[in-house]
């Protein structure tokens, strides 16, 4: 008798944070299985196109949702006979971080923000996929500097700050925390630019430097600890 082929297909948990609410971008699905569901953004590898996942991740991204990130890394792999009901599936899932705005100013047909605390109903393992991304950012967001890329392209140390307190669920003391971007010296200063129009005094705008756009940057001591 003849093997049924596996389902191979790649699910991208996009992240953002809406005030101090962590948020996942999920999509409504336009077909069979569970039609009109929200599920993540995901889909087929398609061999004669996908050099590889991370290509394949990135297409689905910009079809489902329209949005390229500047952050994306393997989540890891999810695979079963019966996390899909069209048979065994295997799914190589990713996890991309970018600011809210890049969303809401123009979301994509289908495309809903839901506050990762109040994930319920969601098809596949696609909330064990969620859940596996969030303690991965917050592991890591204790060491580097991934949730700047939460942030918008030009930020002020405080609301960097409150970006970091947000993912981690925790307060970080002011000093250590800007001993911390040092140490990790990813961050510039933009020339002539201040926020303005709030009762302090105006404050120094920055932006992620180039060299690390597209890469995660590591120290080995922690905020947290840090903090302590």
């Amino acid at each position: 008798m003849p093997q049924k082929a596996i389902i191979c297909t790649v699910d991208v948990v996009l992240l953002c944070l809406r005030g101090t609410v962590l948020n996942v971008a999920l999509w409504r699905r336009e077909r069979a299985p569970f039609e009109g569901s929200p599920a993540l953004p995901g889909g087929y590898i398609h061999p004669e196109e996908d050099v590889d996942t991370l290509d394949a991740a990135s297409r689905m991204l910009r079809e489902k949702t329209g949005i390229a990130s500047p952050y994306l890394e393997q989540l890891g792999t999810f695979s079963g006979a019966s996390r899909d009901p069209r048979g065994w599936s295997i799914s190589i899932a990713y996890y991309a971080l970018l600011p809210a705005e890049l969303i809401e100013q123009e979301p994509a047909p289908g495309l809903v923000l839901q506050a990762v605390e109040q994930l319920k109903g969601l098809p596949f393992d696609h909330k064990d996929i969620v859940q596996a991304a969030v303690q991965r950012v917050r592991n890591k967001s204790s060491y580097s500097s991934l949730p700047v890329y939460l942030c918008g392209e030009q930020f002020t140390l405080p609301r960097l700050q409150a970006v970091y307190e947000a993912v981690l669920g925790e307060p970080i003391n002011k000093v250590s925390f800007r001993r911390k971007m040092e140490e990790l010296d990813m961050l510039e200063a933009v020339e002539g630019a201040m926020e303005t129009g709030r009762a302090n005094r105006p404050a120094q705008l920055y932006r992620l430097k180039h060299e690390f756009q597209q890469c995660l940057s590591v120290s080995p001591r922690s905020l947290t600890a840090a903090a302590g």
